[in-house]
């Protein structure tokens, strides 16, 4: 029986880190089913989920532990069954001067709403014009059949006002990405 295994990692970067998880996960079967991978602040960080047999797991755990001796820190949880189907996906989308507390803001109006983030991207960097900080955010949403994206969207324009940000709230179609 196969189980999927989510690692966690962390480290400074430096070449051949992800050639070192991926000869672990290849010496135990392991296949390597999806990840998110980036260099933050000279840190190489991601997310990684893996899937094995039930048999070769805690080998390959071990495998993949061996490798903090140089400096990757990992951490593993075994996923759960994946549910059977997606009710709606959504991308939000928001541009606007930066400041503290964006992404607290609009994360805790998504919560509110029960709405799920599937995937987050930021960034800041200089206005073209005047080269003030502008914050960038494109998140990737998992929208429940009880909530009404009328009312997460209605939430989220007042709260662009509030924040004086551009945002764009999209429903996706289930084979858009």
């Amino acid at each position: 029986m196969k189980t999927s295994l989510i690692l966690t990692l962390i480290g400074p970067d430096r070449p051949g880190l992800v050639s070192a998880v991926a000869t672990c996960a290849s010496a135990h079967d392991a296949s390597w089913m999806e990840s998110r991978l980036a260099r933050l602040a000279g840190q190489f960080a991601g997310v990684v989920r893996l899937e094995v047999d039930g048999a070769a797991l805690e080998g390959l755990e071990r495998a993949l532990s061996g490798l903090e001796s140089e400096g990757l820190r990992m951490a593993f949880a075994r996923a759960g069954e994946a549910a059977a189907s997606v009710p709606c996906r959504a991308r939000l989308e928001l541009v606007g001067h930066d400041r503290p507390g964006i992404v607290r803001d609009i994360s805790a109006v998504l919560a509110r709403h029960g709405v799920s983030i599937d995937a987050l991207e930021t960034a800041c960097e200089s206005a073209s014009m005047s080269g003030e900080a502008l914050f960038r955010a494109r998140a990737e949403l998992i929208v429940s059949g009880a909530t009404n994206l009328a009312a997460v969207r209605s939430d989220l324009e007042a709260l662009a006002n509030e924040l004086m940000v551009d945002l764009d709230l999209e429903e996706l179609s289930e084979t858009a990405s």
